[in-house]
């Protein structure tokens, strides 16, 4: 069961943001304090997997090839490239910055991440799409199934960053164990926890902001 704290403070936003013609996706706005963020053993860079997702269907992409690709496709992938895609989209800068727009998160197989490093780096990288690695041997379908209720969390040198949990027409409860999720797992990397934080303060896409903590 949810903390009634931020069961209220959801209620709250719903109550004030009104409803709009598409399904409003839920964030929070994590504010730190005390860190100088200049150092990378302050920074936030977590991926965490939600109780209940995100309420939505992610696009997910898969750098493999042969047995593992078929695999994918299986699981549910909506692509999956082969080396002479990486190759293609390492030469054309405007696919690979297409499929870094169109697909919300990325696997590949191990052999693949370097050719991924050099040739969309630079793309995927600032959008925190770095594919996660497939080692030999794990089944490409259970990390398929993890990534659909993962999501990463990522501060970079910001004190303040924001966090996808999950939609408004999600129920309350479980929009509320989502957050709680979040918000244990970002104390439990910053060095002081929780004396860490200023201030947390929930949202919806274009409504208003509540203060949660």
């Amino acid at each position: 069961m949810a903390d009634e704290t931020t069961v209220e403070a959801i209620k709250k936003l719903l109550a004030e943001s009104p409803e709009r013609k598409f399904p409003e996706g839920v964030e929070l706005a994590i504010n730190l304090k005390n860190l100088d963020m200049s150092q990378p053993k302050n920074r936030v860079d977590e991926e965490i997997l939600l109780p209940h997702g995100l309420g939505k269907d992610l696009k997910i992409a898969v750098f493999a090839k042969g047995e593992v690709g078929l695999q994918a496709k299986e699981a549910g992938a909506e692509s999956v490239f082969s080396e002479e895609d990486l190759a293609e989209m390492a030469e054309d800068k405007a696919r690979a910055r297409s499929v870094a727009n169109e697909f919300d998160f990325f696997i590949a197989e191990v052999q693949y991440m370097a050719q991924i490093g050099k040739a969309l780096g630079a793309i995927l990288g600032p959008r925190g799409k770095m594919p996660t690695p497939l080692p030999p041997g794990k089944n490409v379908g259970d990390l398929i199934n993890s990534a659909r209720s993962s999501i990463r969390v990522r501060s970079k040198d910001k004190l303040t960053f924001h966090v996808s949990v999950g939609r408004r027409d999600m129920d309350i409860q479980k929009l509320a164990e989502n957050i709680e999720t979040v918000l244990s797992r970002v104390e439990g990397a910053l060095e002081k926890g929780k004396h860490n934080v200023k201030s947390i303060y929930i949202t919806s896409t274009m409504g208003k902001s509540v203060r949660v903590l």
